[in-house]
């Protein structure tokens, strides 16, 4: 008897229709991105190497724009340095509390379901709004802190004084940084394999060895995207600071000074796009750097 094989498909050849649903599906996501992303960020490159109030004419000036940023602009290193807090900050205090915090709920601690709400309600929240909660709770006239602290009479000026305020800011927006960094690390904890936990337990490791040396390994791809979203977010902050005094007095950011120039009353837009530009190579830098360090570690692994 013989044996007989169905015949190998051939190649499948897309129709006209298919053609312009893919067509569809790819050009317009794709035309969008090159549209509000790279076209700007490609415009602003441009722009930084002139002179242009928006109006009249754009005049060629080099790098003077930024010869001009490091050596004569007062505002520019202070809000480096704000921009670097505000990144270490969240880095290195706001994200690990925020994994503090998924540990404990996968933990199944009671009132766990309360606890993840109440903690995720500020996520939801604009940082526009949270700096308006910020000025009812540190504000200087009747302000909740104040009060709770007895200081009604003589009130702490902690959104005034510039030693205090950035870091009152920074830990306005932690907030609601950590409320989000909790929820994707509670995410990816209920996907490890508790299988690997048993297996670590047998082998005699103890809660603390389990966590570092198995589970956190395993939530690598999440910590990717955490350390991605840190990075954004600490770099491209703005609308917090710029509520409570427009970004200035001790709360400058590159993002604040960025606007300042070019939709404000200054109008150098060629000025305002070389800062644009700076914070452009420092956030690619950094998550750049971050990611190689990470799919290196992952590939060590």
């Amino acid at each position: 008897m013989a044996l007989t094989f169905p015949r190998r498909a051939g190649r499948r050849r897309f129709t006209r229709r298919d053609l312009v649903v893919l067509g569809v599906l790819l050009g317009i996501p794709v035309l969008l991105d090159i549209t509000v992303v790279w076209g700007p960020a490609l415009a602003s490159i441009g722009l930084s190497f002139t002179a242009w109030d928006g109006i009249g004419d754009i005049h060629w000036v080099g790098g003077d724009n930024y010869g001009n940023l490091v050596d004569n602009y007062p505002p520019f290193w202070p809000a480096v340095r704000n921009n670097v807090l505000w990144l270490l900050f969240l880095g290195l205090i706001a994200t690990p509390f925020g994994l503090f915090l998924a540990v404990l709920i996968d933990r199944g601690i009671r009132f766990s379901r309360f606890y993840q709400s109440v903690f995720y309600m500020p996520v939801v929240l604009s940082l526009a709004v949270v700096g308006f909660i910020a000025q009812l709770v540190l504000g200087t006239d009747q302000g909740a802190l104040n009060t709770l602290l007895g200081n009604r009479d003589d009130p702490v000026d902690w959104l005034g004084d510039s030693r205090l305020n950035i870091w009152m800011m920074m830990i306005a927006a932690s907030w609601r940084h950590v409320g989000y960094v909790m929820i994707l690390y509670l995410a990816g904890l209920k996907s490890v394999d508790p299988a690997l936990k048993e297996a670590a337990a047998i082998d005699g490791a103890g809660e603390r060895q389990t966590f570092f040396r198995v589970v956190l390994p395993t939530l690598r791809p999440v910590n990717v995207i955490v350390g991605v979203i840190t990075v954004i977010e600490a770099l491209r902050a703005f609308d917090i600071v710029y509520a409570v005094n427009k970004g200035r007095n001790g709360l400058e950011l590159l993002s604040v000074l960025i606007t300042d120039n070019i939709i404000g009353e200054a109008g150098r837009i060629g000025f305002g796009s070389a800062i644009a530009v700076v914070l452009l190579v420092v956030s690619l830098g950094s998550i750049v750097t971050f990611l190689v360090q990470e799919l290196r570690g992952a590939r060590e692994t």
